[in-house]
């Protein structure tokens, strides 16, 4: 990827409702994200009657239903995500979606999706991962809850059934992530260790550690968002509100534009300044005609648009060929 691909986690916080889906997609659009991305699954399909919910989504959900009545409450149909996929091509923004079931990759197949998106959770899940491979298409996946050798075993049941180009997010999944458990430095390890471009699925809170790990090499930055932290849901409280997509986004651009090459070079927007910043030989007080010059008659001072003081020694000892006054730019 040529530039930072910054992927809208709208997720499930659209509640369920379709009307809600789409502003989160113009939110996406506004802030000028490269994808907003959703979740397609059936809640029977993904989890069991007795799964319960995680910590993070009790204390955020009421407390007394199952996770899969919980995710009940946030399907949207397949024939929802048609709309939505339309919309977002309305909208110029690339629609993703990640499947958590056999049925949704098929659908989302047929949808043409573009990439996949492998969640955390997935990660261990090798029939999964074998049909995502299936489809040839390229992926990104997420390794949150995972130690290298999961990563590597995942990574070699995609390319051995014929997945596209793979890129890994290094990931945290509590929500919200601790910054002290957020551990940016293990984005470098994954890119090491497997050689595959990295990027960061971020769930803390702020939008400082994405920005730190666009400065570490991220490619890819995936990011929650909501169109109101308050509103009831798993996700909501530790994403970000459209002004804050935006403001992280206009952050990511500009460090991307300010990483630059890596070209140790004169920029052009600082060349003028050499003439100001920098100094020339000059004569320390009044030299006459004939006098050599020596450290007790010259000095260095700006501006620097005369003899440079790199040439410091080859200007000492050389007679002035006229007068100078104190001050003066010494010629040769």
């Amino acid at each position: 990827m040529s530039e930072i691909f910054i992927i809208a986690e709208a997720g499930v916080n659209h509640n369920g409702d379709i009307k809600l889906a789409k502003k989160l997609i113009d939110a996406a659009k506004n802030a000028g994200a490269d994808a907003v991305k959703f979740q397609t699954f059936k809640a029977e399909c993904l989890v069991s009657k007795v799964a319960q919910k995680a910590d993070y989504q009790k204390q955020a959900t009421k407390t007394g239903e199952s996770q899969q009545e919980m995710l009940k409450k946030l399907e949207l149909s397949f024939s929802d995500f048609k709309d939505i996929k339309n919309y977002c091509e309305e909208k110029e923004i690339l629609f993703l979606s990640t499947p958590f079931d056999f049925d949704s990759i098929d659908f989302l197949e047929s949808l043409g999706m573009p990439i996949y998106k492998v969640p955390s959770g997935e990660i261990t899940n090798l029939p999964y991962l074998i049909k995502i491979a299936s489809t040839g298409k390229p992926v990104i996946m997420s390794t949150g809850m995972s130690d290298l050798d999961e990563v590597g075993l995942a990574i070699k049941v995609l390319r051995d059934y014929g997945a596209g180009k793979i890129t890994l997010l290094h990931c945290n999944t509590q929500y919200p992530t601790p910054f002290e458990d957020a551990n940016l430095k293990a984005m470098l390890t994954l890119k090491e260790r497997f050689g595959f471009a990295v990027g960061y699925s971020d769930h803390t809170l702020g939008v400082e550690v994405s920005l730190a790990a666009i400065a570490l090499g991220a490619k890819v930055i995936e990011k929650h968002f909501t169109l109101d932290k308050s509103m009831e849901g798993p996700d909501h409280m530790a994403s970000l509100d459209p002004q804050e997509l935006k403001v992280m986004v206009t952050s990511i651009r500009n460090i991307e534009v300010a990483l630059g090459d890596g070209i140790k070079r004169v920029s052009k927007s600082e060349n003028p300044n050499k003439e100001v910043a920098r100094k020339s030989i000059v004569a320390k007080r009044g030299i006459v005609k004939g006098e050599i010059f020596t450290e007790d008659n010259l000095t260095v001072k700006r501006p620097g648009n005369g003899i440079s003081p790199v040439k410091w020694f080859e200007v000492l000892g050389t007679t002035a060929a006229r007068d100078f006054s104190e001050d003066e730019l010494i010629e040769l």
